[in-house]
């Protein structure tokens, strides 16, 4: 299953960014990791792209941003069509949450650290 971590932390010196954190434990599971973050770098492998990129076949879509930041990748994880969106927490926005609704995409408040910590994931 492929998961897109929107907001991913290209800075290796500070691992407790919960984004890194969970680029990390997603690959330690054994998942696909693509990641999306506002500079361009490498994590555990995982190339951070700087712009919206697509991807094919994705499961997951988990969130880093703050809602006023998500405003610009509405459409972008639509058309991505993910099974369903992680709002991590900090992340939460009732107005993406009604268009995910109606784009009939799943939508979760939760910690991905924390579902997957529990199998939950």
């Amino acid at each position: 299953m492929k998961t897109v971590v929107i907001g991913a932390s290209t800075n290796p010196k500070n691992p407790n960014r919960y984004s890194y954190l969970a680029v990390d434990e997603l690959l330690r599971k054994g998942y696909e990791v693509e990641a999306i973050g506002s500079k361009e770098g490498n994590v555990k492998g995982v190339e951070i792209k700087g712009s919206k990129t697509v991807f094919e076949n994705v499961d997951t879509v988990t969130l880093y941003v703050n809602p006023m930041i998500q405003e610009s990748y509405y459409d972008y994880i639509v058309h991505l069509n993910p099974r369903r969106v992680i709002f991590n927490p900090g992340t939460e926005n009732p107005e993406f949450l009604q268009l995910l609704k109606e784009a009939g995409i799943e939508s979760e408040v939760a910690c991905t650290l924390v579902l997957l910590s529990t199998g939950e994931y």
